[in-house]
Parts: structure tokens; sequence; C-alpha cells
């Protein structure tokens, strides 16, 4: 096999994937659809492997997502050589993208960014996800870096832990005395709940927990909420119970607003910043201001 990537066809084969069809990749890059089809065809004989799904919009396989992340870096590389060089253009401006998780989103994330020195012109591209699904954005080169409840790093990636956030169970005063009267699992069986999403078993798994694996998870009777902030209102108004982060629990707590009706049973997460291997200032400064950051508010990171 011959081990070299050429540069123009692992570009052709980015195009393809970020404009979703071959034509539309002619166009970005003013080329014919079928000098596309050539170049991508060509990488595949090169790679031994299928590259591309032809779908509409295409989709990649997975040797697909190894090149389309190395075209990723391999730009970013090269952004930054042309900055060092003085060849950007006037203005231009270094883009990061992140993936983050809602509740550090909601919470520490933003203050980390703000010390990110401003001479270095970053400009910051999040994409909001659940922690368990951040680095699958990573695996597909889709953001540069990522917080992540995984400390396996992905292929061709650094990992480091941040910390660990504490989430508490709580509810307002009056629904924890309508709701929450007798043993607690079997009343959080009946009570409303307020989740996050579809996909969100944070709560359900509480309840598990508390039956020892035992059982179903949190009632029937549930509030999808899909934002921090409005997941946090929503149990302060009394709609059902819900694990809130602490650090957004714990002023609302002292007003009085909620209640902690477990408070020997508070869950922690394990964060992790997990990034690409490249030797980006841009990268560097953003993964020592978030390191940074997370070292004062989040608790002692897992050994």
């Amino acid at each position: 096999m011959v081990s070299e990537l050429p540069l123009d066809q692992v570009r052709t084969l980015l195009a393809v994937v970020d404009e979703g069809t071959f034509d539309a990749a002619a166009s970005a890059l003013h080329v014919t659809p079928s000098a596309v089809s050539q170049r991508v065809k060509a990488l595949e004989q090169r790679t031994g492997r299928v590259l591309l799904l032809r779908t509409k919009p295409v989709r990649t396989t997975e040797s697909g997502e190894v090149v389309v992340r190395f075209a990723r870096q391999l730009a970013r590389l090269e952004r930054d050589a042309r900055a060092e060089l003085g060849m950007s253009g006037a203005g231009e401006a270094t883009r990061v993208s992140i993936a983050v998780n809602a509740d550090s989103l909601a919470t520490w994330f933003l203050g980390a960014l703000t010390r990110v020195p401003r001479e270095l012109r970053v400009g910051f591209e999040l994409r909001r996800e659940d922690e368990d699904h951040t680095a699958a954005l990573l695996r597909e080169g889709l953001v540069m870096a990522a917080v992540t409840s995984s400390p396996d790093a992905v292929p061709g990636c650094s990992v480091r832990a941040l910390g660990r956030m504490r989430y508490l169970p709580v509810a307002n005063p009056e629904f924890r005395d309508a709701y929450l009267g007798g043993p607690l699992r079997d009343a959080l069986v009946e009570a409303p709940v307020v989740t996050f999403d579809r996909l969100d078993d944070f709560q359900d798994t509480f309840v598990r927990r508390l039956g020892r694996g035992q059982g179903g998870g949190a009632g029937a009777v549930r509030h999808l909420v899909p934002t921090s902030e409005g997941f946090l209102e929503a149990v302060a108004a009394g709609l059902g119970w819900g694990m809130v982060p602490e650090m957004q629990a714990a002023p609302l707590v002292r007003a009085g607003r909620l209640v902690n009706f477990a408070p020997s049973r508070s869950v922690e997460v394990a964060l992790y910043w997990q990034q690409w291997r490249l030797d980006s200032p841009a990268l560097a400064a953003v993964a020592g201001a978030v390191l940074g950051v997370a070292g004062e508010v989040l608790r002692a990171a897992p050994s």
C-alpha cells in the first residue's frame, strides 16, 4: 500500500463531508463533480478502504473519520503556520471548536474562556453535547477539544482530568412536603421528575441506586427541559425533583427555594479535557485556561 496521503485528495474528501454532496464540494472547490469523484476514489484506492457512504448527505465510514480528522488537524496547522508567518488575512481570527456539556457551559466553562489572552484573537465555536457523547465529536473530527466523561483518549488526542462536578437531589419545599414523605425510593418512583431530554437517565440512575439496582427508575410524570438554566428553574418552581449541579443549587438552597432531600446521596461526575495533539498556540492557551479554572471550581480530580 502506498504510504502517502495526497493533500489535494484529503482536502477534497473533507470538502465532500462538510458540503454533504459531491456536487456541492465541486462548487466549493471550483472543480467539476467528476474531478471530486475521481479524487475520492483515488484516495480510497490508496488507503485500501471505503471512506464515504454515498448517501445524501454523504456519511463517513470509520476509516473515513480517521482521514477527516487528519484533514481538519492539517487545516488547523496550516492556519497556525500562516498566522506565525504573517500571512493571515487582515482581522482574521483563530477559530477553536469545543464540545462541552450543558451544565459546565452554564456554570464554570465560559469563565475559563475569558482567561484566554485577547491578543491571540481566538474565536470560540461551542457545541453543546452531553458529557457522555462529546468524545464522539472529537472522534469524527468535528471539534478540536471536548469536556467529556471519558478518561480514554480518542485516537490522536490527549486527555487530562479536570475534576468532579457534584450534583444534589433537590426539590422546592412545597414539592418535598407534597410528594416525598415516607420511604424515599418509593416516593421518587411516584413523584414527578424533571429531565434534560429523552436521553437523560441521570435521575433514573439515582433512583435505581437507592434501590440497590432493583426495580425501575424515576416516575412516569416527566418534564423535559433541555437547558441547564431552564432545568434549574423548573425544579425551583416545583414542577418536579431533579439532580442539579451543586454550583447552581447551593445559592437556592441557602435562599430556601430548594431543599436537598437526600444530603448523603450526592452524585459526582468526573470530567476530563480531551484535545487534538497539535502544537497550536491557540489550543494550548484554551487548554491552560480551562484546566486552571476547573482546578479552582471543581472538586479534586480523580487520581
